[in-house]
């Protein structure tokens, strides 16, 4: 079926000597798709180029069965990033998401509350400056979009059961978190991207709440695996106070 969507690319894995192939968070679900040839392509409709982590793309493209790889017809750029790709700091977190979003969005059918909220939030970050504290968020209001969000009516308590995700005032059998990191996690809660300057963080509270994040991400979804990018995202951010 032939289809005109928007695509926001989260992998790309070489196949072969000259192919490509490419996963996409779309308009109409998670997309993988087979690009023949493209190494040494001379095509203007669809370059390597385009095919960088988290690019904004407009993609025709024949979308098959369930199971299958998918092909592309032509590609353009949607929202043209000015700062992720020059930027260390910006790249780190793109590698970092792009990773993230591969891993833990399984869904194949459309979910455009998913879309915009991805979309939005990397337009943010292309356009600020103050953005250390970004991808904690993110992954925070992602939850939302992937079923485990945290219930936040009892935000009072004292524990929070990461597995059942939800504050408690007698201490979890479950893995658990309180006080200091309790905290900082509780300061995520009614925060968006531009009240994060409200966050009064340093690099090791970001790290604390990057380790509890990844938690709950494993405890929520089956073969979550931390990123690779981890490592380097600590590294560059551990240079900011």
């Amino acid at each position: 079926m032939l289809v005109k969507t928007k695509a926001i690319v989260l992998t790309s894995v070489k196949y072969g000597d000259s192919d490509l192939i490419v996963k996409c968070l779309t308009q109409e679900g998670m997309k993988s798709y087979m690009l023949r040839r493209i190494f040494g392509s001379r095509s203007k409709k669809v370059k390597l180029g385009y095919f960088q982590p988290l690019s904004i793309l407009e993609l025709t493209a024949n979308h098959n069965l369930k199971g299958r790889l998918n092909s592309l017809r032509e590609v353009r750029t949607s929202y043209f990033l000015e700062t992720i790709p020059v930027d260390i700091q910006k790249q780190s977190i793109a590698l970092f998401l792009s990773e993230v979003m591969a891993s833990s969005i399984r869904e194949e059918e459309s979910n455009p509350a998913l879309f915009e909220f991805v979309e939005t939030a990397l337009i943010w970050l292309d356009t600020n400056k103050r953005i250390a504290n970004f991808h904690l968020l993110f992954l925070y209001r992602l939850t939302r979009y992937l079923g485990f969000n945290p219930d936040v009516k009892q935000s009072g308590e004292e524990y929070f059961d990461l597995l059942e995700g939800s504050f408690s005032r007698s201490r979890p059998f479950n893995p658990f978190i309180e006080k200091e990191k309790l905290v900082l996690f509780r300061s995520l809660i009614g925060i968006n991207f531009d009240s994060m300057d409200s966050l009064k963080w340093n690099a090791r509270s970001r790290q604390v709440l990057m380790d509890i994040l990844m938690s709950y991400y494993a405890l929520h979804l089956e073969g979550f695996k931390e990123p690779r990018s981890l490592n380097v995202l600590k590294d560059v951010f551990n240079e900011i106070s």
